[in-house]
């Protein structure tokens, strides 16, 4: 593994700042960056209409299906180095973790215990097609990534609308992350601070090359987010614009699995 060939895997939870370390440390060291659409995008073409939280287990498969594709079409579609925003066993993970807190980690106690009931006669199936998704994931990864960075969780979960999980869920999948870096015995730093701290550190662990000052590729990175947020909080409200839905929709909605 040498800078001129280094397929590195940035992972991490909801808001431990995936997106925006890894745009900043593409900008600055000039390595192309690869990614999946987010879960809001790709609904507005699987699931028109309905939220992340709205889904149920057969939609969130196919979810995670969907964003799988996209990490493996983007990530061969380069021939040298990349950095990962994510990387292919993250749905994986999150599958595993909705399996453990809830199908809907975000939801009240009540729509919890309904969708618990709800989903007694599937959850054997669910959990073998986990085990069987996660051999096919895993194995992916080891011979794709040359390198793991995992950033811990370090800051409050952003109230933005379109993490719909709880602190529990974000803590689960975390540590489910960490523990699969040590199965797959792909190379793995942890690595936390601002991110201005953890730039520095990714490009002295990988010796990567700089193109462009830190903080002049923060402020690219920073705005290309601050864009890429202000798309999704519109869809959000846009979403919150439709009617209402009828109690007996919203019922049936919460006996689903």
């Amino acid at each position: 593994m040498t800078p001129s060939r280094l397929r590195l895997a940035v992972s991490g939870t909801y808001s431990t700042g995936k997106t925006t370390t890894t745009e900043a440390l593409s900008v600055a060291t000039g390595i192309p960056r690869t990614h999946a659409m987010t879960s809001r995008e790709i609904l507005v073409d699987l699931v028109p209409g309905k939220q992340v939280q709205e889904l149920t287990a057969r939609e969130l498969t196919a979810l995670g299906l969907r964003r799988l594709e996209e990490r493996i079409q983007h990530e061969a579609e380069q021939a040298g180095s990349f950095i990962a925003d994510g990387s292919v066993i993250h749905e994986w993970i999150y599958g595993v973790a909705r399996m453990r807190a809830g199908i809907n980690p975000g939801a009240g106690p009540l729509v919890k215990t309904l969708k618990v009931v709800a989903g007694l006669p599937y959850r054997s199936f669910y959990r073998q097609y986990l085990d069987a998704y996660g051999t096919v994931t895993r194995a992916r990864a080891k011979r794709t990534y040359d390198a793991y960075v995992h950033l811990p969780v370090e800051f409050p979960m952003t109230a933005d609308g379109h993490r719909p999980v709880s602190e529990k869920f974000r803590r689960l999948s975390d540590q489910l992350l960490i523990q699969t870096l040590r199965e797959l015995e792909i190379p793995y730093h942890i690595v936390g601070g601002t991110v201005t701290e953890r730039l520095e550190q990714i490009i002295r662990i990988f010796d990567l090359p700089r193109v462009m000052p830190l903080d002049e590729a923060i402020g690219v990175a920073t705005e290309r987010g601050r864009q890429a947020t202000a798309i999704l909080e519109a869809d959000a409200r846009r979403c919150a614009q439709q009617p209402a839905r009828s109690l007996r929709r919203r019922i049936k909605s919460r006996l689903r699995y």
